[in-house]
C-alpha cells in the first residue's frame, strides 16, 4: 500500500460522502494504491451507518468504530494502528482540510523529509475565540518543545510509515505529533495548505481543552528531555532541596548551641525540616521513575535510540516497523 489516509470522525454524517469523494478525486491519479481509514469515535448520529454503507462497496475504505467516545487522539492512534501505507496522511473529517493538498505534500516528502505539516496560513475561523488562542498556543508549544511551527493545530500532516508507527498518542497528544516525531529524529517541514470554512455540523473544539493541552505539553517536554534519565530532574531538585535544608538546619543548630537563640517559635526551623523531607522524597521519586523508565523500554522491547538507516557493504537498509493490526472488512 502506497498511501493511507487516516480520518477521525465524530458526528460527521453529512460530511462523510463528500470527504470520500474529494479524497478519491485528489489521490486516485497521484498514487498507485491507497486506502482511507475512517475511525468513528463513538458518534451519536448516523456516522457509523454511513461509513458501513460506503465501506461495504468500496475496497479503498477501512471503517473502524469505537464502543464509545474516546476522543480525537485515541481515534488517530487507532487509525495509525490500522494503516498499512508507506506514507500516512492525517486529516479532519469536517472538510476544512482540503484533500487536494495531499499530492503536494507527498511531493514534499520526496525531497527527503519524514513529515510534512500543514499550515493554515489563510485560516477561515473567527479571530477571537479560535485564531488568537491558536497563535498563543503555537508560540508556547514551539518555545517549550523546540520544534517551532506556525500551526500545531492543523490536523493535515503527511508522515512516513517508519516514523508514524513509532508514535504513541494519549490524552490530547495529537496536537503534539510534530514534537513527538522530532523525538525519533524526524525531519519536519511545514507547508501552506488550503483551509475552508466548515460546511456541516458544529465545531468539536472548545476553550475547555486548554488545561488538558497544557498538562500534555508538560508530559511532552518531560519525554523530550528526561524520559530515559528521570533521576536527573528529580535527583537534582531533591539534592538542591536537601542541601538547602541541611545548611539551614545547621545554621539554626549553631545559633542555638553557641548563642542560645530559642528556636521553638522560628518558622525557619520548620522550613529546614520541610526542605530535608522534600529532598528525600524527590530523590525517592527519581529512583522509582528511573526504574519505571527501564521497565518501560525493556518490557516493550523499545530501544532508547532510533536508527534512520543502516549502510553495510554498499547496501542501505531502513529499520523495519511493527506490523499493523488490520480490521476485518466486510465482503
Amino acid at each position: 500500500m502506497d498511501l493511507s489516509i487516516v480520518v477521525p470522525i465524530y458526528n460527521e454524517e453529512e460530511s462523510i460522502p463528500h470527504l470520500i469523494e474529494q479524497v478519491r478525486a485528489a489521490v486516485d491519479d497521484a498514487v498507485d494504491s491507497w486506502e482511507l481509514v475512517l475511525v468513528d469515535d463513538g458518534s451519536k448520529d448516523r456516522s457509523w451507518e454511513v461509513l458501513q454503507a460506503h465501506a461495504e462497496k468500496d475496497d479503498h475504505l477501512v471503517a473502524v468504530t469505537f464502543r464509545r467516545n474516546f476522543g480525537q487522539t485515541a481515534a488517530m492512534q487507532a487509525g495509525l494502528d490500522h494503516a498499512s501505507g508507506d506514507v500516512i496522511v492525517l486529516m479532519d473529517a469536517d472538510l476544512q482540510n482540503d484533500p487536494a493538498d495531499i499530492p503536494m505534500m507527498l511531493q514534499k516528502l520526496d525531497e527527503g523529509y519524514d513529515m510534512v505539516a500543514g499550515w493554515r496560513a489563510d485560516r477561515k475561523d473567527t479571530f477571537i475565540n479560535r485564531r488568537l488562542p491558536s497563535i498563543i498556543a503555537n508560540w508556547i508549544i514551539g518555545r517549550t518543545t523546540g520544534v517551532k511551527l506556525h500551526d500545531y493545530g492543523c490536523s493535515l500532516k503527511a508522515i512516513r510509515k517508519e516514523v508514524a508507527k513509532q508514535l504513541k498518542l494519549y490524552g490530547e497528544m495529537h496536537r503534539f505529533i510534530p514534537a513527538l516525531a522530532a523525538l525519533v529524529g524526524a525531519r519536519i517541514v511545514e507547508v501552506k495548505v488550503n483551509h475552508r470554512a466548515r460546511q456541516f455540523g458544529e465545531s468539536k473544539y472548545g476553550i475547555g481543552r486548554t488545561v488538558r493541552v497544557v498538562l500534555d505539553l508538560i508530559t511532552v517536554r518531560f519525554q523530550q528531555s528526561y524520559l530515559v534519565r528521570p533521576m536527573q530532574v528529580f535527583g537534582l531538585a531533591g539534592m538542591t532541596s536537601f542541601g538547602l535544608g541541611v545548611l539551614l538546619s545547621a545554621y539554626l543548630a549553631a545559633m542555638k548551641l553557641i548563642y542560645g537563640v530559642p528556636l521553638a517559635e522560628r518558622p525557619a526551623l520548620l522550613l529546614g525540616v520541610l526542605l530535608i523531607v522534600v529532598g528525600i522524597q524527590l530523590l525517592s521519586i527519581g529512583l522509582v521513575a528511573d526504574l519505571l523508565a527501564r521497565t518501560y523500554f525493556e518490557s516493550q522491547g523499545r530501544p532508547s535510540y532510533y536508527v534512520r538507516e543502516v549502510v553495510s557493504q554498499g547496501q542501505t537498509a531502513v529499520p523495519p516497523t511493527p506490523t499493523p493490526v488490520r480490521s476485518v472488512q466486510s465482503a
